[in-house]
């Protein structure tokens, strides 16, 4: 008896072991809230109007952090904050400091707790990892999300939103893997890359996730975004976003436009389409009919 309940015992651990391995292994967007996450470059009309419709119109209360750029750009009156202005969004707060221990003050958080939106301005990404992570900001970050609100960013603001932070070497943004590897983790078990088609960075994913299999590979092209909602996103903008996942990398997985001769390792997806990030699966509106009327 003691024999079957110890079994019984070890595979009940063995099957939440290997569930829990299997839900780690899956990338998950916010319950609640969406993020916009952009690859640089000019941010279209319509990237800003999705981002500002989800943050509540007119009536968005948004949070600007200007961070990771250099501290000579961190300016009240910035070109992001003027143009969410012209958007007809009446409050925009700047959020900014380089202190952790003051982004971990009630004081500093206290216009997060009433926003209806983050942006996260380009730049190093590093220098938001290093400003926020693991404080009072961050945590506001993440119930503005639970209340349904949206972050977004660009650049360096895409790439700190992942779980892994790509590009994050102080040195440089051509050391892929650095000193500074955890990102704000606002979607889960990914890693994200920007301006990959116009900086010529589209294979730079490929090698990364060669050794970090668990981990979903996304890069976004510039003036491009996805939109991401509980485990789906949506891409929009103008060019291209590319899905690196380690089961494609044998090269026998058939790009799911079906696109002749485009069986690689990574694939594009582009404005329109969406991508289930649970089952890491393109969701591809089915191609139109070809059958004929008979007579």
């Amino acid at each position: 008896m003691k024999k079957i309940i110890s079994l019984l015992f070890a595979l009940f651990v063995l099957t939440n072991v290997n569930a829990f391995a299997q839900n780690t292994a899956n990338p998950v967007g916010p319950e609640k809230g969406s993020l916009v996450i952009v690859g640089g470059g000019n941010v279209g009309p319509e990237i800003w109007a999705r981002f500002v419709e989800l943050a509540g119109g007119p009536n968005a209360n948004i949070i600007y952090v200007p961070t990771a750029g250099d501290d000579s750009t961190v300016v009240k009156n910035d070109k992001t904050v003027k143009k969410l202005q012209e958007l007809g969004v009446k409050s925009v707060t700047t959020l900014h400091t380089r202190d952790p221990k003051v982004a971990n003050t009630e004081k500093f958080v206290e216009p997060i707790r009433n926003a209806t939106g983050v942006w996260f301005e380009g730049g190093r990404q590093w220098k938001i990892a290093d400003a926020y992570l693991g404080t009072l900001t961050q945590k506001e970050f993440n119930a503005l999300l639970n209340r349904g609100g949206v972050i977004g960013g660009t650049s360096a603001g895409a790439t700190i939103q992942g779980s892994y932070l790509f590009r994050g070497d102080t040195k440089g943004n051509t050391v892929l893997v650095g000193d500074h590897v955890q990102g704000l983790d606002f979607i889960h078990n990914v890693a994200i890359d920007q301006h990959i088609l116009k900086r010529n960075r589209q294979f730079d994913l490929l090698s990364f996730i060669k050794t970090r299999p668990d981990l979903l590979g996304i890069g976004i092209d510039e003036s491009t975004a996805i939109v991401v909602h509980q485990n789906t996103f949506e891409v929009i903008g103008v060019s291209y976003v590319a899905i690196y996942d380690a089961k494609n990398f044998a090269g026998t997985v058939k790009n799911p436009a079906g696109d002749s001769g485009n069986n690689g390792p990574f694939f594009y997806l582009k404005k329109g389409e969406k991508f289930d990030l649970l089952n890491r699966k393109a969701l591809l509106p089915a191609p139109p009919s070809t059958k004929t009327a008979s007579n």
